[in-house]
């Protein structure tokens, strides 16, 4: 039986789900956000081995002061559980805002991304500002106290969401799988996820995009998990 054990780290709650094999070399799922939501690769993963560790900066939405954290977080669960030098980065929804920083920041830390309905661009989510319903009350939050935007024109310059940096995260050499919905009315494809796509491809970097036809943005993940599960395993 797996055990699950739950502390703070700098005032965050955390959590650590311990396999009953670790596998070889104690790789881990580190979700970024929304740690038991859609979590069908996660717990495949836990029973090949996998450790899954999560660490709580809600509402930060990818801010340099929260990538700080995760480093330091990351850190102390490598040293303190032996676990393996590079995580398989998990970003749901607004945690690819998570996932894609930290990767830019600390590439070497990182063996993969899996990206689930990312929020990519800030300005498609919270904001709103293009096909996506946004949340008015969360864009306040976001670009006051977490980003220091206050006008149209701080937000249309604003350069530190993954969106603004995709040429950076292609040079990383970091495997992506992408799973979305085409018809995503929060977070939509065609602002987010498909720009990394065509970025990608652009580059002749390899990224594997799996489309779900008319899903919403949730569910998340797929019914079937083996592609992805299979796609991380391989990277081990």
């Amino acid at each position: 039986m797996p055990q699950t054990i739950e502390f703070q780290f700098e005032g965050h709650d955390c959590t650590v789900i311990v396999p009953d094999q670790p596998a070889k070399g104690s790789p881990y799922v580190w979700r970024t956000e929304f740690l038991y939501a859609f979590n069908q690769v996660d717990m495949a993963l836990l029973a090949r081995g996998y450790h899954v560790v999560y660490c709580s900066v809600s509402d930060e939405y990818g801010s340099p002061r929260s990538i700080a954290v995760f480093k330091r977080f990351r850190d102390f669960i490598t040293e303190k559980y032996a676990l393996s030098k590079k995580a398989s980065l998990f970003g749901f929804s607004r945690g690819g805002l998570y996932a894609c920083n930290y990767a830019l920041a600390y590439p070497d830390d990182v063996a993969c991304l899996y990206l689930d309905a990312p929020v990519l661009d800030l300005k498609s989510w919270p904001a709103g500002l293009g096909l996506g319903c946004g949340s008015p009350d969360e864009w306040e939050d976001c670009k006051k106290r977490v980003l220091g935007l206050s006008t149209v024109q701080d937000v249309l310059h604003y350069k530190g969401a993954p969106i603004d940096n995709l040429d950076a995260l292609i040079a990383t050499k970091i495997p992506v799988i992408l799973v979305a919905g085409d018809s995503d009315a929060v977070v939509p494809f065609v602002e987010n996820g498909a720009v990394m796509q065509a970025a990608y491809e652009k580059a002749g970097a390899p990224i594997t995009v799996i489309v779900k036809p008319g899903c919403d943005h949730h569910p998340h993940s797929l019914e079937d998990p083996t592609p992805v599960v299979e796609f991380v395993s391989r990277l081990v």
